[in-house]
């Protein structure tokens, strides 16, 4: 009871005391009263403040902010401040405000990085009536020769920032390592001429500039993901509940600093960065108390005031906006060949003229088209925005309406191949890239360029070829490649006997030849070389050809050299080199070159090539019976060595078991009947030892009588 007494006593002497009222404002703008204890007339005793003046800015000039303002209040004359802020559009570093003109008790002081302009007084608080004047003189100037846009400005006598398209307010209150949930407290207790604050919400990208990019500090702000992680909702003020970043995109506005919200430990809340790191005025997430020191230590918190349930309609701010005629879009055309093309443009005020010329000139036409003459060459033309106040003063820009030749294809070389190879195809164009396809209504290329190998082909095929530049396409021309089949020409293997001669003959008739000998007819004779070659042309466009090779290999004629003959076996042996068959008969041959031998007797040995002749030579069996039979029954009654009549020295001895001399035989005797001085001798084992002349060495062996 005793606050709302104290309350209705300071109404009371403001009613009384007008003069009193000048410092109202001021205790009024900082309050931390809550809000159901302040008074809807303390409201009411605020001053109104209305201006006009929504005009055109023209590039490199200066301009009056207003055409016309006015301060009302009935209370007071006078106030401490009044602040002008470009609150919309503003450019630092090119935009400036200026205050002109004579005003002698008044002080502006400009703040690059706000983008706002502050009177005060110099020797007393300024009166209404000068600072009415004063704000009449302030201009808005821009260095840059193309500025763009619009830019509005807010007229405030609080030194919050007043953002005239929402009607809100924003302040930066610092406070070195507050935390999060105090701030959002604090933010809670803080009033603004009787609107509650909050720690702001920013949901575009207005409030963004003017709450971050052009506030005094960078704060927290009240946004949180506390309920759910990586869901971020605004917590505070009108927006409590509204998500606006959720699953690592944006759900509605944010504007997060680069590689943010990075979620690191317990990074619940949202806290526009400070200066120097990343972005200016974008948002990082921190802990509930951030850093200690640093970048990442909170330096205060922004409170935003405006749109609460129950909030009263302030008047202590007014706007105004100027716009910067400007070109926002031009749409160059093109197409291919010559024609007419209907090229764009769009202004954010005034008339569009078309001209031919960058300065100077008659407009061609007005509007936000142009339809050019037939064009044949790209051609430039170039708009600018018209407007009463900017004659004149605004750059044009270049519309290129784009004339793309249409390319010119022709086929320069498409030769003729042989089967089974590939072919280098040629063509040229005008303009453009040659693509080329496998068929005519291939969408895919096969290859890029100005020549084309194909793939091994066997047929003839045929293959396209067109040309695009900048999407304009030549007809799609085809090309046939004709196959030519090459001369079947196997190799040879091919046998010749020694000192002989043969016939090669290529084998394909009706082509062009070319022996490794140097020849060109269709067949030559050897000439002793083990290995020839023919290259066989057909006689066609694509000369296709192929190598035949022949081998020879010389077979020798037939020598035999010896024959060797055992008991049982003859072996003929022969040098020289071929496909032998060897007999000992002259009748039956065979392949292998050993031959059984059952009776002793003279033989001829027979070996023959079957392309180069015959060789024979004679040779003597030697067959010695293992046993015989003395029984007078005409079978095996003597034993006798076969084949020793052919050797008229031979002679054989025979011994008994002891070594006893039993009987001698030669070319005189060449048999014994198993007796012994006229008797009979038992059955037992004998030795002979055999010797057939001076030049072969004795042979022993040994036999059986069998009675």
């Amino acid at each position: 009871m005793k606050k709302h007494l104290g309350h209705t006593f300071f109404i009371f002497l403001i009613l009384i005391y007008p003069a009193f009222g000048k410092g109202y404002h001021a205790i009024n703008e900082k309050n931390s009263l809550c809000k159901d204890t302040i008074p809807q007339n303390k409201i009411a005793l605020a001053p109104i403040l209305s201006a006009t003046g929504n005009q055109i800015y023209c590039p490199n000039s200066s301009i009056k902010i207003v055409t016309d303002f006015t301060i009302t209040d009935p209370s007071n004359t006078a106030i401490n401040a009044i602040y002008i802020q470009i609150s919309s559009g503003y450019v630092n570093g090119q935009d400036l405000l200026t205050l002109t003109g004579s005003h002698p008790n008044i002080n502006s002081s400009w703040n690059t990085t706000a983008g706002k302009l502050t009177l005060t007084g110099i020797s007393s608080p300024p009166t209404y009536t000068e600072l009415v004047a004063a704000i009449k003189d302030i201009e808005f100037s821009n260095s840059s020769v193309n500025p763009s846009g619009s830019r509005t400005f807010s007229i405030s006598i609080g030194q919050a920032n007043y953002l005239p398209s929402n009607g809100h307010y924003y302040e930066f209150i610092p406070n070195l390592g507050i935390t999060w949930s105090n701030a959002k407290i604090a933010a809670q207790n803080n009033f603004y001429y009787g609107l509650q604050g909050y720690l702001a919400t920013i949901t575009n990208t207005e409030e963004a500039q003017l709450a971050g990019q052009q506030a005094s500090g960078a704060g927290w702000i009240g946004g949180s993901d506390e309920q759910q992680e990586g869901v971020w909702k605004w917590v505070t003020g009108p927006e409590n509940g509204t998500i606006f970043w959720a699953n690592g995109a944006t759900v509605t506005f944010s504007y997060w600093n680069t590689g943010e919200p990075n979620s690191l430990g317990e990074e619940d809340y949202t806290h526009i960065t400070a200066p120097g790191v990343g972005l200016l005025g974008s948002w990082n997430d921190i802990s509930n108390t951030g850093d200690n020191s640093g970048d990442y230590q909170p330096k205060g918190y922004v409170v935003e005031y405006g749109g609460m349930p129950g909030d009263s309609s302030l008047q202590i701010s007014t706007s105004t906006t100027i716009t910067i005629p400007t070109i926002t879009s031009v749409t160059p055309q093109s197409r291919c060949g010559a024609g007419s093309l209907s090229l764009q443009a769009t202004a954010n005020v005034g008339i569009i003229n078309w001209y031919d010329t960058n300065t100077g000139g008659i407009p061609l036409g007005s509007g936000n088209t142009f339809i050019t003459p037939n064009l044949t060459t790209t051609t430039t033309y170039y708009v600018e925005v018209f407007t009463n106040e900017c004659l004149n003063s605004i750059a044009r820009i270049p519309v290129t309406a784009i004339i793309n030749e249409i390319p010119v294809v022709s086929l320069i070389s498409a030769p003729p191949v042989c089967e089974g190879a590939s072919a280098v195809i040629s063509a040229s164009s005008s303009i453009g890239i040659l693509y080329w396809y496998a068929s005519s209504t291939s969408v895919n290329p096969i290859a890029i360029g100005n020549t084309f190998t194909t793939p091994l082909i066997t047929q003839n095929t045929t293959y396209y070829f067109e040309a695009k530049n900048n999407g304009c396409l030549s007809s799609r021309i085809p090309v046939l490649v004709t196959v030519y089949p090459i001369p079947i020409a196997n190799d040879e293997v091919l046998t010749v006997c020694e000192d002989e001669n043969i016939t090669l003959n290529a084998g394909v008739a009706n082509m062009n030849y070319l022996w490794s000998t140097g020849e060109t007819t269709q067949s030559i004779i050897s000439n002793g070389l083990a290995n020839y070659s023919v290259v066989i042309t057909a006689p066609s466009t694509a000369n296709c050809s192929k190598t035949k090779n022949f081998t020879l290999i010389e077979h020798t004629k037939p020598k035999i050299i010896d024959v060797l003959v055992d008991e049982t076996t003859a072996t003929i042996l022969i040098e020289g080199v071929g496909n032998f068959l060897y007999s000992i008969d002259g009748v039956n041959y065979q392949s292998s070159n050993i031959f059984p031998i059952s009776e002793g007797g003279l033989y001829f040995a027979y070996a023959k090539e079957e392309e180069c002749g015959e060789d024979r030579k004679q040779f003597v069996a030697i067959a010695i019976p293992r046993f015989f039979t003395p029984n007078n029954d005409g079978v095996n009654d003597t034993w006798s060595i076969k084949g020793m009549r052919y050797y008229p020295k031979a002679s054989v001895r025979i011994y008994n078991r002891f070594g006893q001399l039993i009987t001698s035989l030669s070319a005189s005797n060449w048999s014994w009947d198993g007796t012994l001085n006229g008797k009979k001798i038992p059955a037992a084992d004998f030795w002979y030892v055999l010797k057939l002349n001076d030049t072969i060495p004795e042979k022993k062996g040994h036999f059986s009588i069998k009675r």
